[in-house]
């Protein structure tokens, strides 16, 4: 629910979903987070009041409310790692292939990404078990994601070798890190039950991931258009980077901001 501009992250991402024509979005959240359930429940009681005072620019604020798609809900019951988390959605996904986006991450200035939709054709297209986004991040700050090593070529789209979590940079097979977003097939949750907890108890998704690398599965990444780059919102610097740099596009605020900005940088 962290506030990127004039909206949550988790809103960016529902909204990005939507987009790329996803009907039901499971939501794995944990304790206390029911905050994000009421964010997307409507609320007639303040949208009448808000149509009797005629707040139109509010009104409009809450057309995400309007989204075209069902939304569920369920918990993490511990804080048991990536992989423990996406295996909450076994029940839900069932035997279709499904997405997996993260909450820490924003594709494309304010949430505008096509990605997902390009990534289910080729995972369609090529018959894959798994398709990862993935992006170009400096050698020196691989210790910081899951970083792939590719089979074949590096175009836009490629085959992985394997994938490793959070290595040291001299031992990172390449510089392109996974970003936030995966198409799996119901495989995935077969090899997510066979990984072993790491030192901190977490099952790691990319542990299950390269196990479909060593058991031969057809892994891809594609790899996202600048115009699509992901914004990380999990550290302080990056997130007050995201903030100013979508608050400077408000069509509304933007250029004040922009003047506000100029004004602070000016020598004193």
């Amino acid at each position: 629910m962290l506030p990127v501009a004039r909206k949550p992250i988790v809103q960016y991402v529902a909204e990005e979903l939507v987009a790329n024509s996803i009907e039901e979005i499971l939501f794995v959240t944990g304790r206390n987070k029911t905050s994000i359930e009421d964010h997307f429940d409507p609320d007639p009681e303040l949208m009448r009041l808000l149509q009797e005072r005629d707040h139109k620019s509010l009104i409009e604020e809450l057309r995400f409310q309007e989204l075209q798609a069902h939304f569920y809900y369920t918990r993490q019951k511990s804080q048991c790692g990536l992989g423990d988390a996406v295996l909450c959605g076994e029940s839900f996904a069932g035997e279709r292939p499904f997405a997996v986006a993260l909450g820490d991450s924003i594709l494309g200035l304010n949430g505008s990404s096509r990605s997902l939709s390009r990534m289910a054709e080729i995972f369609s297209t090529r018959h894959a078990s798994c398709v990862l986004a993935v992006e170009e991040v400096p050698k020196d700050q691989a210790a910081h994601y899951g970083i792939v090593q590719p089979a074949d070529g590096d175009g836009q789209c490629f085959r992985v070798k394997t994938v490793i979590e959070k290595p040291r940079p001299e031992e990172a097979p390449s510089s392109l890190a996974i970003a936030g977003r995966y198409i799996f097939s119901p495989v995935i949750f077969d090899m997510i039950r066979k990984v072993q907890p790491d030192s901190r108890g977490e099952i790691q998704l990319t542990d299950a991931i390269r196990g479909l690398c060593e058991e031969g599965k057809r892994v891809l990444a594609f790899r996202l258009p600048p115009s699509e780059r992901r914004y990380d919102i999990g550290n302080f610097s990056s997130y007050f980077q995201t903030f100013v740099e979508f608050a400077l596009a408000d069509p509304v605020y933007g250029e004040e901001l922009r003047q506000y900005l100029l004004h602070l940088l000016q020598p004193r």
